[in-house]
């Protein structure tokens, strides 16, 4: 599969205008040349001529090995996927009449949510009646913001949407360090 840097890329043959300024293997300037004359020179010295600033006028081509470039350019982007983190949203759901043992279960699954670093939405489920009440609800996310302190981050304060009242945490600078250090 191409990737998009890698298709974008002129090499030899593919440059089809009439000068580019040249820099050689290590790095030193020749200079402005006819792009013929620069893939002569790429070919005496068996490597490739390859383009790396093409909207610089005249484009700029250096002379380099271009698969070992492709090769140490997948190695990179490969080596930053590893290290990023998708961050993706988890969803815990109570109702108002929810009991004391249950609620300590979700707690404990917030909990375990926020430490690999995803954001949690708590959501708590109206039903009938319980729509007289929502005060019930909001405190039992206040008691969720109470838990935690100042572990997480409130990205959204609770809010009444519908029947359900959400709210969304994010994992604040405890959790990230906790992450770091193991």
């Amino acid at each position: 599969m191409i990737k998009g840097s890698q298709r974008k890329t002129r090499v030899n043959e593919r440059i089809r205008v009439r000068e580019v300024r040249v820099v050689d293997e290590d790095g030193t300037q020749i200079g402005i040349m006819r792009t013929l004359d620069a893939l002569d020179l790429a070919k005496k010295k068996k490597l490739d001529l390859v383009e790396v600033a093409p909207n610089a006028r005249p484009p700029v081509c250096r002379i380099m090995d271009y698969g070992k470039y492709r090769y140490k350019q997948t190695k990179r982007e490969h080596e930053a996927r590893k290290k990023q983190h998708n961050v993706s949203l988890k969803e815990i759901k109570l109702r108002p009449k929810t009991g004391e043992h249950d609620y300590q279960f979700k707690v404990k699954h917030i909990e375990r949510f926020l430490k690999q670093l995803n954001k949690v939405k708590v959501t708590i489920m109206f039903r009938g009646r319980e729509m007289s009440h929502p005060e019930i609800g909001r405190e039992i996310l206040e008691r969720i913001c109470e838990h935690f302190g100042d572990k997480v981050e409130i990205e959204k304060r609770p809010h009444l949407d519908g029947r359900n009242m959400t709210m969304i945490l994010a994992p604040g600078e405890f959790f990230k360090e906790s992450e770091e250090d193991s």
